[in-house]
């Protein structure tokens, strides 16, 4: 965490220049919100922080009401042309950002009365989502992030080759299976939004990007500004190029299916516009009453914890309500804030993870620090304990445990990914909340107070962790960072990554050394003329364990060499690999089935022969290793020939 810290340490040093020493006194005033105030302090942080992690260029827009503050390009769009980043001529991709677009065509239209907030979405399509308990998605559920589908993969990215696939078949063709009753469980879904994209088309009558432009981009002024992929000719020279950081080559364009949920390109400039729209009540977009249900609904969340307005996650900053989105793609990154009370916005946009995938912890540092500087803290609370150490410690106890998040597969093969990305919880050395999640993150370190019950603060930062509690059994746990869009869940015994974890890497070890030292045994056998005294059918299940762990290694590397794959070039999970998803989905249950069966027999006839215990001691490790990898194939979806994922 080097990086990460070194840029907070370049951050908190700009707050030291002379001009914010000036500006920001202890009496907690703050600094004017002028150009020439921004520039002197963005010019001091971000071109020596860009180099530092590795980034090539980015993009910042501040505004009030009364329109651009500042517009600032840094670094450059395209490392080998150095073609400099202009905030008014170069396009960025703001990801996830764009669904901000598309959920202001759904306030449009519930605004026009074509669409209503509460109806079942099946009234708006032409094909129908299928029930599942509880009631049915509406538009509130998509606007909130809680329609209670599970990820949805496979047709996110197109091929560049190919061109994104239309709408009409994206929706039909990724339908994901619900997984959470609708309005219970945050699970962000760009399926979903991409879904708000479609249900607009029907109800308008025009193509999604048309509508787009044609009612949001138009009356704003945002000439630069397009969902078209790829590109039209027009634009197509100003785009920014994305990196993993600046000593890798380019990514190439980004086409995605689920167009309504991020394929947005724009400038800086044309970012602004439409935060100075959102910001004076939807002016030239919506009516200020629809605008003002659109920014100040209040989803049910966790308590202490941020929560979902209508499309717009909110943030608390500084002791102010603040809401935005972020957005990441392949190559960019980036975070659009408002802070509607106040009049003000902040949008930065990165053309590269950065080292260490710095991106995501400079611009929240960025946010952080412009707040500390322009929007100072109202009503600054101490973090001081709510409850007594004995409580304190028994909540720490109970809320302790593995966690999986509540977006993500869980029906299909995927939901492997789920098992090996759980979240621990725990305890520190000094009896404080451990929270490893958020360490990885970049932000820390963290001192964990517990504020009031099951609520903790960190004494260093506006970061919470929080946990719903009912009837002494934790619902849910998120982090404000996170808790608008997505939860963690409490693992079973049957789930839990620290029991399973070793068990199935030991299996996998005793497997693989079967796999290994069955064919070594029968040449050295061979070489030296030793046969094997065995009865034949012994030797023949003793022979058939080999076979099948040969069959789960190469499976297990199979799989390997899926991930790095797909890692490469992500629009693979599109149609490139099937035949080696379904290969091993074939392969992995067979040889698992196959060993297990094998395993029992040769351990059987073995026990027949009689001896110590201790003779069948390999026997019996090879049949539970076999046990445990049918357990995990089981659970975890690794079988079948269904390419929904």
């Amino acid at each position: 965490m080097g990086l990460i810290r070194t840029l907070a340490m370049m951050l908190a040093l700009a707050l030291a220049s002379p001009a914010w020493t000036q500006s920001a006194a202890p009496t907690g005033n703050a600094a004017p919100l002028r150009a020439d105030d921004l520039g002197v302090w963005l010019d001091g942080v971000l071109p020596y922080a860009l180099a530092q992690a590795s980034i090539a260029g980015a993009v910042v827009v501040v505004v009030d009401q009364q329109g651009i503050v500042l517009q600032r390009g840094y670094g450059v769009a395209d490392t080998q042309t150095r073609r400099p980043v202009s905030p008014t001529e170069t396009l960025f991709r703001p990801g996830s950002i764009s669904k901000l677009l598309t959920f202001t065509a759904v306030m449009q239209q519930v605004e026009r009365g074509a669409l209503d907030l509460d109806t079942d979405i099946n009234a708006y399509l032409d094909f129908e989502i299928p029930p599942f308990d509880g009631p049915p998605i509406t538009l509130r559920h998509i606007l909130t992030h809680t329609p209670g589908f599970e990820e949805s993969l496979r047709y996110i990215f197109t091929d560049p080759a190919e061109g994104p696939m239309p709408l009409a078949d994206y929706v039909r063709r990724a339908l994901p299976n619900r997984v959470f009753p609708a309005g219970t469980v945050p699970a962000y879904s760009n399926y979903a939004s991409s879904l708000a994209g479609y249900i607009v088309e029907s109800s308008s009558g025009m193509a999604f990007n048309d509508y787009i432009a044609d009612n949001i981009f138009a009356p704003l002024g945002m000439a630069n500004s397009t969902f078209e992929q790829p590109l039209p000719a027009r634009l197509a020279p100003q785009m920014s190029r994305g990196y993993a950081d600046t000593s890798q080559p380019a990514r190439p364009f980004e086409i995605l299916s689920a167009a309504p949920a991020g394929a947005l390109s724009a400038t800086g400039a044309d970012m602004g516009r439409f935060m100075v729209a959102h910001l004076n009540q939807g002016r030239d977009l919506l009516d200020p009453a629809t605008a003002e249900i659109m920014q100040t609904y209040r989803a049910p969340k966790i308590d202490g914890l941020n929560g979902m307005a209508l499309g717009f996650y909110e943030k608390e900053v500084n002791g102010r309500r603040a809401i935005g989105h972020g957005g990441d793609t392949l190559g960019f990154h980036s975070d659009l804030t408002l802070f509607p009370e106040d009049g003000v916005g902040l949008y930065i946009s990165l053309n590269s993870t950065g080292n260490n995938g710095a991106s995501f912890a400079l611009r929240q540092l960025l946010l952080e620090q412009f707040a500390d500087r322009y929007l100072p803290e109202v009503g600054a609370k101490d973090v001081v304990p709510g409850v007594d150490a004995a409580t304190a410690a028994a909540h720490l106890d109970l809320v302790s445990g593995s966690y999986i998040a509540s977006r993500g597969s869980f029906t299909n093969f995927l939901s492997f990914g789920g098992f090996l990305g759980q979240v621990t919880l725990g305890k520190t050395a000094d009896g404080k909340l451990s929270f490893p999640l958020l360490d990885t993150l970049g932000l820390g370190p963290f001192d964990w107070v517990e504020v009031a019950p099951f609520i903790w603060q960190d004494r260093f930062s506006s970061q919470t962790v929080a946990a719903e509690v009912v009837d002494g059994q934790v619902l849910r746990v998120s982090t404000d960072i996170y808790s608008p869009v997505t939860v963690l869940l409490p693992t079973t015994i049957w789930q839990d990554v620290r029991l399973w974890g070793p068990l199935l890497g030991l299996a996998l070890v005793i497997v693989a050394l079967q796999a290994v030292l069955w064919p070594v045994r029968q040449t050295v056998r061979r070489s030296f003329g030793i046969p094997l005294i065995l009865p034949p059918s012994h030797l023949w299940m003793y022979r058939l364990t080999g076979i099948f762990s040969i069959g789960i290694l190469l499976a297990v590397m199979g799989w390997a060499v899926f991930l790095g794959a797909v890692s490469a070039q992500v629009t693979l999970l599109g149609g490139g690999l099937d035949w080696l998803i379904n290969g091993l989905r074939i392969l992995l249950p067979a040889a698992a089935i196959g060993l297990a069966l094998a395993a029992t027999a040769h351990l059987a006839l073995s026990l027949q022969r009689g001896g110590a215990w201790v003779a069948h001691l390999g026997r019996i490790l090879l049949l539970l290793s076999a046990l445990v990898i049918l357990w995990t194939i089981f659970t975890y979806h690794l079988y079948g020939l269904d390419l929904r994922f």
